[in-house]
């Protein structure tokens, strides 16, 4: 084995541990949760190695990094998930790759990803971008939509051709009335993802929770983690 694969399969093993944990606490089963690794700034060495260590969910954040790296492992069982504030111009090519888009939070880009579903017969799955930290204009520093923005936004995805809707994500928001309670702003987003279950009872994936709060994100229910920095190491160029 080498040093960079025995290294994530170490690191792996820790976050695995400390999702077991987290679930064990939580009354919860480990199925419950599906580990989504960020593979951003990293090569496509590491996602082979993080493919033949069984994981089967990978995320990136920019289109011109995650292109290329997706077709050298186009031949792997990987879910591609984009998890970045996603441009309209990039559109054509992140249906090319991603089976999930997590950061849809707008009108205007649930259109351009149904109208390039529908010309390359691909189906892609959508989680609405919740801003926990909203101003006025309904929008946060991270992207996202604010909780009042759901529901049409919501019901324009479910009618999209070509577009599946999946459920919520979030980011644990660094200012407003959530920054730094990581646990309640969780909490409140699985209020929210029952409020849409209501009338889109499938939607039911909530992807909250990093390296650093995931702990935090399994007990308030969420069905999906995704951890960057704690399987990979501290990034490249990042300190």
């Amino acid at each position: 084995m080498t040093d960079r694969k025995a290294q994530i399969a170490r690191n792996l093993t820790q976050v695995e541990e400390r999702i077991t944990a987290a679930c064990v606490a939580a009354g919860r089963k480990r199925e419950e949760v599906t580990l989504i690794v960020v593979t951003k700034t990293y090569p496509a060495s590491d996602v082979r190695i993080l493919s033949e260590l069984g994981v089967r969910h990978v995320a990136e954040n920019r289109d011109q990094d995650a292109a290329p790296k997706a077709a050298e492992c186009s031949g792997l069982p990987l879910t591609w998930h984009f998890v970045g504030q996603l441009q309209t111009n990039k559109v054509r090519s992140v249906v090319g790759y991603a089976g999930i888009v997590q950061s849809v939070d707008r009108a205007r880009l649930v259109t351009a990803l149904s109208k390039e579903a529908v010309r390359t017969g691909r189906e892609v799955g959508c989680l609405i971008q919740i801003a926990l930290d909203a101003d006025e204009s309904g929008r946060g520093a991270r992207g996202g939509v604010g909780p009042d923005g759901i529901e049409e936004l919501g019901e324009l995805v479910a009618k999209a051709p070509g577009l599946r809707l999946d459920g919520l994500m979030t980011v644990a928001p660094l200012t407003g009335p959530y920054a730094g309670r990581e646990q309640a702003a969780f909490e409140r987003l699985m209020d929210l993802s029952t409020d849409l279950r209501r009338t889109h009872p499938a939607a039911n994936m909530v992807s909250a929770g990093m390296s650093s709060d995931l702990e935090q994100a399994v007990a308030a229910g969420a069905t999906h983690v995704r951890v960057g920095t704690a399987v990979l190491g501290v990034r490249p160029g990042l300190g």
